[in-house]
Formats: structure tokens, C-alpha cells, sequence
């Protein structure tokens, strides 16, 4: 871990960092697309080659993860995140490729209006610069973030979770050093935060980072925007709900619930509450909760449902606070409602805007549900556990923003970019134009 003599030291030194970031940011803006698709599969490729590296780091961090687990220090959750092993380190390189050949974000003509005779503006997409990014312990983000910061003509500031520092740090030597063969790339594209203090240096230098990308709790997103000047965009909390209603397929019912909440429990996409239309719920539920008690599901249970049930079942009764709950875990909150609408309600007060699915057969209804619910995912038919960047066919992710300014949902290469106006004249004035001088065409090439 780095030291520091003073704060005074460390603020110079994270204002360093960011300020030589942003002199890389502006040489990777004008880098040819060509040059960092190279890049990046030479990043790939060192992933593969050096995956003996990347797995050391991450049992020593998992060695001592697991002491933090015994001692109550660590959820289950953040463990499970933390794991990598050899298929999870070709999944990297695969993901880093995937990035590699989606086409190239920049330099797009967006728009072309023909203002006068000889005389067009081009709306024309560009990066948006520095890139500031602290994460969870997950040692995937790290080569998921740069490559699409490296794609997008982008710098990076990145801080990952100290339970996965090891891992994080031989991620981050991979990658310089792959980069290193290619002298146009700058060293400093990529940089490395490694303590919350410096975190909350680069959070004031709203002069040299554009973005900030907070992955992490509803309230760590809001104490990042409260305390930063800099735009954020907060990959939050996931409360995600399926909702089974009345004309809902059994079969379907019980696959997409089971899916979204088991196939990977501690995503931030795992469904956290399920919610039984009250007319479907007495033959529903018995084959519901057997089979997510057969999977390892702890179910805790409305009044309601524990009613329509005739018995615990091993149920556990639902309190308050779990429908606001982030479970991460395999543990799933399960409410019977009365009607349609209860659901959008319930879901609408509870729910994160993340991801909300709907199960049923009618398709009216299912239109009414993606309309009425407030989530950057609203799903018809469909787990919850297709809110991914790659499954989108992003190629990776950068987050998953659950806020409606600049990016919605899975943040890909286009929510790293924004734009800017060109504009190519011969010799034109303002002053030949309005109050009886010439006319606008505004005629929209493109």
C-alpha cells in the first residue's frame, strides 16, 4: 500500500496523477482506431499469457478474504465476487476482445446539417477525457473498464476494492506492460488509486477529471456526488424484482424467477423480490418456493403468502426492511399481491431502477409494465440477469447506471463518448444573415 509523509504529499501526488492523465487523454483522442484495436488485443493476449500471475495475486487476496469471512468481517458475497479462476482469466481476455471489435466510437458523424451553401456543421461523436472509476472487489472490472476507456480514445483512474489489491495490481502490470509496445500509447492512460484518501483527492479535481464512476451502495454513490464537483454517473444498488402475474405461464414463472435469482445470487442484476399476482398464487407458490428451497434459496414471506401456503414450508417471515433489501446473497424476499397495480407500486417505491421483469401472457399487460415501471431494464418474459453490457453486446461494461442523465442501463463504449460541433465554412459572417439578409437552409444531410 502507498504512504504518505503528509496529506499534503498525497493530495500533490494524486493531482499528478490526474493531471498527466489528462495530457494521455488528449493523445488517445486523436490515436487511430486502428492503433488501439491493436492495443487492445495485445492486452488480451498478455491476460492469457500471464494468467499464472493473475491467479497467484488473487489466492493470496483470497487467503486472506476467507479469514475476513471467518471472522464476520466479510460477506459471503463480497468472497464469491473476489474469486477468479482459470476459465474467469480467458473470460477477461475473451471480454477484452469483444471490446477489440465492436466498431470504432469516434470520429462518427452523428449529424450533418447544411446551414448555407457551403457553409455545414457535422455533429461529430469525441471522448470525454479522464475517466475516474472506483469499484467493487471484482477483479474483472479492471480489464473491462480499460479496454473500453483504451477503445473510446479515453484515461482512466481507477480504484478497486482493497480486498482484491493483490489482483488488481498484477491486472494493472498486465496491462501497462502490454501497452508499453506501443510507444503512442501513453503510460499514463491507465492510472491506479490505492487508498480511500486518494480517492477523495481526485474527487476535488473537477479541473482534470471529467467523470466519475462510483460502483458501490446508494449511499456511497450519493456521499461521491455530494462531495465532488465533477459529474457522476452511479452504478448503484440493485433491488430487482420479477413480478408473476395472474396470466403468467407456470413454466416461465418459475424459470425466470429461478434464474434471476440463483444463477449468479450476488450480482447486482439478481432479483431480490418476487411478487405472485394473489390469483395465481395458491397453485404458483408450493412449486415456486420448493424449487428455490431446492436450490439453497433462504424465502422469507408475507402474512399473505405464508396464508395462501397452509404452512411455513420453511419459510421465514419478511420484515420491513427486507423489500428495500439488497440480498446479494441466496436469499429472496416474496410478497403476494392483489393486483397489477400493487405490483408497479410496490415496485416503483422499493425497487433501485435498475432491472424489473414481468411474467405473463398478456401482452397488453406486459406493455403497460415496461411503460408504468421506473428502471433503466424493464424485461418482458426475460431473468433479470440479461442487464450486461456483453449480453447487449456491449462487449463489456463500465457499470450499470440506474440515473437518467448521460447513460441508462449498461454503460458501453457510447456512454464514454459525447460530442462536439464542427463547423466548415468559407469566409462566412453572422452578420449576412437575418432581418433581410440571407436565408438558413437547415438541411439535414445525415
Amino acid at each position: 500500500m502507498t504512504t504518505y509523509a503528509t496529506r499534503e504529499e498525497q493530495r500533490a501526488c494524486v493531482a499528478q496523477l490526474a493531471r498527466r492523465a489528462k495530457a494521455a487523454s488528449r493523445r488517445l483522442a486523436t490515436l487511430p482506431g486502428e492503433r488501439r484495436e491493436a492495443a487492445l488485443l495485445s492486452a488480451a493476449l498478455a491476460i492469457e499469457e500471464r494468467a499464472a500471475e493473475i491467479l497467484a495475486a488473487n489466492e493470496r487476496d483470497c487467503l486472506d478474504a476467507a479469514r475476513a469471512v471467518a471472522e464476520g468481517r466479510m460477506t459471503r458475497s463480497t468472497f464469491k465476487r473476489l474469486q477468479t479462476d482459470a476459465a474467469g482469466v480467458a473470460e477477461m481476455a475473451a471480454r477484452v476482445r469483444e471490446v477489440a471489435a465492436l466498431p470504432d466510437p469516434l470520429g462518427r458523424w452523428l449529424a450533418v446539417t447544411e446551414l448555407d451553401d457551403g457553409l455545414t456543421l457535422y455533429k461529430v461523436s469525441c471522448p470525454l477525457g479522464v475517466v475516474g472509476v472506483v469499484f467493487e472487489a471484482r477483479p474483472e472490472v479492471l480489464p473491462q473498464v480499460a479496454s473500453l476507456a483504451l477503445k473510446s480514445g479515453n484515461a482512466v483512474l481507477l480504484k478497486g476494492g482493497a480486498e482484491a489489491a493483490r489482483t488488481t495490481e498484477a491486472l494493472a502490470g498486465v496491462w501497462r506492460d502490454a501497452l508499453a509496445h506501443f510507444p503512442e500509447i501513453p503510460a499514463d492512460s491507465v492510472g491506479l488509486l490505492r487508498t480511500r484518501e486518494d480517492v477523495s483527492e481526485m474527487l476535488a479535481l473537477d479541473e482534470e477529471i471529467d467523470l466519475v464512476v462510483p460502483r458501490g451502495s446508494k449511499e456511497f454513490v450519493r456521499h461521491v456526488a455530494a462531495h465532488s464537483r465533477i459529474p457522476v454517473l452511479g452504478h448503484g444498488e440493485g433491488v430487482c424484482h420479477v413480478y408473476v402475474d395472474r396470466a403468467a405461464d407456470a413454466r416461465k414463472a418459475v424459470a425466470v424467477a429461478l434464474d434471476s435469482k440463483t444463477q449468479y445470487p450476488a450480482a447486482c442484476n439478481a432479483a431480490e423480490t418476487l411478487l405472485v399476482h394473489e390469483e395465481v398464487a395458491p397453485r404458483l407458490l408450493p412449486e415456486l418456493i420448493e424449487a428455490l428451497r431446492a436450490a439453497g434459496v433462504e424465502v422469507r414471506a408475507c402474512p399473505r403468502t405464508f396464508e395462501l401456503c397452509g404452512g411455513s414450508r420453511g419459510l421465514a417471515p419478511a420484515s420491513g426492511e427486507d423489500w428495500a433489501a439488497e440480498y446479494s446473497d441466496l436469499v429472496v424476499s416474496l410478497k403476494t399481491v392483489e393486483s397489477f397495480e400493487e405490483a408497479v407500486r410496490h415496485i416503483n417505491r422499493y425497487g433501485s431502477r435498475h432491472t424489473e421483469a414481468i411474467v405473463t401472457e398478456d401482452a397488453e399487460r406486459a406493455a403497460r409494465f415496461m411503460d408504468e415501471v421506473d428502471a433503466a431494464g424493464v424485461y418482458h418474459n426475460a431473468s433479470t440477469r440479461f442487464a450486461d453490457g456483453f449480453r447487449y453486446g456491449l462487449g463489456a461494461e463500465l457499470g450499470i447506471s440506474t440515473g437518467k442523465l448521460h447513460a441508462r442501463g449498461p454503460v458501453g463504449l457510447e456512454g464514454l463518448t459525447t460530442y462536439k460541433y464542427k463547423l466548415v465554412g468559407d469566409g462566412h459572417t453572422v452578420a449576412s444573415y437575418g432581418r433581410g439578409g440571407r436565408p438558413f437552409k437547415h438541411r439535414r444531410l445525415t
